[in-house]
């Protein structure tokens, strides 16, 4: 499971500087202009601190893993970032318009790829929870 964790660690903190190029990517400028200024930096504010806890996940994962995997205050840890990662998962399929990535050969890589990466976090957090 050691490995797993590792595995993770660097996949959490990866996917917090993909961050980065999100508002590029996603038009932010553009697409958020007509938003009032609290509700636009609201949505930056909100993004900067989901990535700011996905790359401390991510170095949670990297520098603790022992402690995650041996410890009962890590056990109850990981209990709540699978618990994170199962509400994640739920969202990419009841939130999520599947007219954002049906149809789409790209859009729909990614919510596969991300679907089944939701799934292992969600899988490993929870089962060393339970050991």
């Amino acid at each position: 499971m050691d490995l797993h964790i590792k595995i993770i660690g660097v996949s959490l903190i990866v996917l917090a500087l993909l961050h980065c190029l999100f508002p590029r990517y996603f038009n932010w400028k553009q697409e958020l202009g007509s938003l009032s200024v609290i509700n636009r930096q609201m949505f930056h504010v909100h993004s900067f601190f989901i990535a700011l806890m996905v790359l401390l996940m991510g170095l949670l994962c990297l520098t603790c893993s022992p402690e995650l995997l041996k410890s009962t205050l890590g056990k109850r840890i990981c209990l709540g970032l699978g618990i994170f990662w199962i509400a994640r998962l739920a969202i990419q399929f009841f939130v999520y318009s599947p007219k954002l990535w049906k149809g789409k050969r790209f859009e729909t890589s990614v919510h596969v790829l991300f679907s089944m990466f939701w799934i292992y976090l969600s899988t490993v957090f929870v089962w060393i929870s339970l050991s």
